[in-house]
C-alpha cells in the first residue's frame, strides 16, 4: 500500500486529524481501489501488491492519467506503445513482471468500468521460451554435502539443518519454510499444513526425517521467542527468519561445504528430481510442489533419462 493510501486510511477511521492528510487525487482514489481488490479478491501478499501498485501507478503516470486526463479515455495504441516504450528501457521490473501486472490492473479497471472496452488485448506479448531451460538441480552428493555442513551440535547448526531438510525433502518453497508456524505441524497424524502463494493452504505428509530435524531444532535449539513461527533468528531480535533469511541459510551451507551459491529454490529442484530418480511420475511429483498446472512439472521430464532414452531413435548411420 502506498503511503499515500495508508494516510488516508488513518484519516478515515480517525487516527489523524484531516488537516494533516495531504489531498489525495484521482490516481490515488484508484491505485487505493486497486489495492483492496487485489488484497481481499486474488490474496495476494502485502509484497506482490506493492509490486502490483507500482506498475499501474508507472502505467497511469506515463499516459498523463491525472486531475485533467481519466482512464476512460485511453486507447489501445497508447497501452501498445506503452509497453513497446518500457521495454527498450526497463526500470523497476523486467518487461515480463510488467506485462504480467499490467493485464491484471487493466482488467480491474474494466470491471470497475473505469474504461469503457477491455484493453488486456493490447498488451504486447514478450519474448518467452518456456520449458527452454533445465532445472537445475543439485545431485544427491552435493545435496548431502550441503546437509552435512551443518554442525548439528550447536544450536544455529540445528536450525540450518532442519531448514535445508525441509527444502531439500518437502520441495517447500523459501517463503513457505519462513511461514512455517509451530501449529501447523500435525505430530500425531503425521503431516505439515503449508501455506503457499497467496491464500492456498494446503497439508502434506511429514517425512520421519524431516520431523526428527524439526524436533531436534525446537527441542535444542530455537531461542525462546514470542512468536509462533518455527524457524526464527539466533541473534536479536528474535523474530522470524524471514525468506532472504531462508536462502542466506542454503549461501552458508554452500560456502562451509566448498559448492557454489545456490539459492533455495535449487533445493526444491534437487527435491523433484530426487522423486523422479525413486520413480515417481509426473503427477505425483507435481502434487507434492504443488503445482496449479500440469506444465508447470512437465519440465522436470528433459531430466528424466530413462524415460528419455526408450523414446530416443537411433541416429541414421549410427550402426555403418
Amino acid at each position: 500500500m502506498s503511503t499515500r493510501s495508508l494516510v488516508a486510511y488513518l484519516t478515515e477511521v480517525g487516527v489523524i486529524a484531516e488537516s494533516s492528510c495531504p489531498a489525495v487525487g484521482p490516481l490515488d482514489a484508484v491505485a487505493g481501489r486497486y489495492v483492496e481488490y487485489l488484497v481481499s479478491q486474488r490474496g495476494l501478499t502485502p509484497r506482490s501488491v506493492a509490486h502490483y501498485e507500482v506498475a499501474a501507478r508507472l502505467f497511469a503516470e506515463e499516459i498523463g492519467v491525472g486531475e485533467d486526463r481519466s482512464l476512460a479515455s485511453v486507447t489501445a495504441a497508447e497501452v501498445s506503445r506503452f509497453v513497446v516504450d518500457f521495454c527498450a528501457r526497463p526500470v523497476k521490473m523486467s518487461p515480463r513482471e510488467l506485462v504480467s501486472c499490467l493485464r491484471s490492473f487493466l482488467r480491474f479497471c474494466h470491471l470497475e468500468g473505469l474504461t469503457p472496452t477491455a484493453l488486456v488485448g493490447a498488451v504486447p506479448s514478450y519474448a518467452s521460451w518456456r520449458q527452454a531451460s533445465l532445472p537445475r538441480a543439485l545431485p544427491p552428493a552435493q545435496t548431502a554435502r550441503l546437509l552435512a555442513s551443518c554442525d548439528r551440535r550447536t544450536r544455529r547448526g540445528r536450525r540450518d539443518y532442519a531448514v535445508l531438510v525441509c527444502l531439500s525433502r518437502l520441495g517447500l518453497r523459501a517463503g513457505e519454510v519462513a511461514a512455517l508456524g509451530l501449529d501447523d505441524i500435525d505430530w500425531r497424524a503425521g503431516e505439515v499444513v503449508v501455506h503457499g502463494k497467496g491464500p492456498r493452504v494446503e497439508r502434506l505428509p511429514l517425512p520421519v526425517d524431516v520431523g526428527e530435524a524439526i524436533a531436534g531444532y525446537l527441542q535444542r535449539g530455537r531461542p525462546d521467542a514470542p512468536g509462533r513461527e518455527v524457524f526464527v533468528r539466533m541473534i536479536a531480535p528474535l523474530v522470524a527468519l524471514s525468506s532472504p533469511g531462508v536462502t542466506w541459510v542454503v549461501y552458508d551451507a554452500c560456502n562451509r561445504a566448498g559448492l557454489p551459491r545456490v539459492g533455495a529454490h535449487t533445493l526444491r529442484h534437487s527435491a523433484a528430481s530426487d522423486m523422479l530418480r525413486a520413480g515417481a511420475n509426473l503427477t505425483e511429483i507435481g502434487q507434492v510442489l504443488r503445482h496449479r498446472r500440469p506444465g508447470t512439472t512437465a519440465i522436470y521430464a528433459k531430466v528424466d533419462h530413462h524415460t528419455l532414452d526408450i523414446l530416443a531413435r537411433p541416429w541414421p548411420g549410427s550402426l555403418a
